[in-house]
């Protein structure tokens, strides 16, 4: 792993964050990498978002969901889930009905539609998974699972205990 960001001031005394070497920047960039070059795939033949794809990725696992289910479950902004929601009804991907048991609830689910292009995009998104893993030796898979569970747990509890 790269040098520690120092706790330091640079030489005009300003507390000093080398982002190249700071984990939330790294993670994040990683993601939108991998995430921009998956999503090429699926722009280029399905005309779909990111967030797009997120929300039918999410629905596609997980039916009947109001929209902010939608947003806790993919960590995304409500906002950006709301225009995604937006243009998938648009398009007729995705359909909203209201909840049998709560009438004051509306859910979302994947119509006919949106299941034939998810069903052909989970494919694709599982080969680039396979294909991005597949520069990990057997060890540094294993390591990485480990890695991944501890910073969403205990990892992120301690950065919110922080805050």
């Amino acid at each position: 792993m790269s040098a520690p960001n120092s706790p330091e001031n640079d030489a005009a005394g300003h507390a000093q964050l080398i982002l190249e070497h700071f984990l939330p920047y790294r993670l994040s960039v990683l993601s939108n990498r991998v995430s921009q070059t998956i999503a090429d795939m699926y722009q280029k033949r399905f005309g779909l978002a990111i967030t797009e794809w997120r929300v039918m990725a999410v629905l596609g696992r997980f039916a009947d969901l109001s929209a902010n289910e939608v947003a806790e479950r993919t960590a995304m902004d409500k906002v950006a889930v709301s225009r995604a929601v937006a243009r998938l009804l648009e398009r007729d991907l995705i359909k909203r009905e209201i909840h049998s048991d709560d009438r004051r609830r509306s859910v979302l689910t994947l119509s006919e539609t949106g299941y034939a292009i998810y069903d052909e995009i989970v494919p694709m998104a599982l080969a680039c998974e396979q294909r991005l893993i597949a520069t990990l030796d057997e060890q540094e898979r294993a390591t990485l699972e480990r890695l991944m569970v501890k910073l969403s747990g205990p990892g992120l509890a301690a950065l919110r205990e922080g805050a």
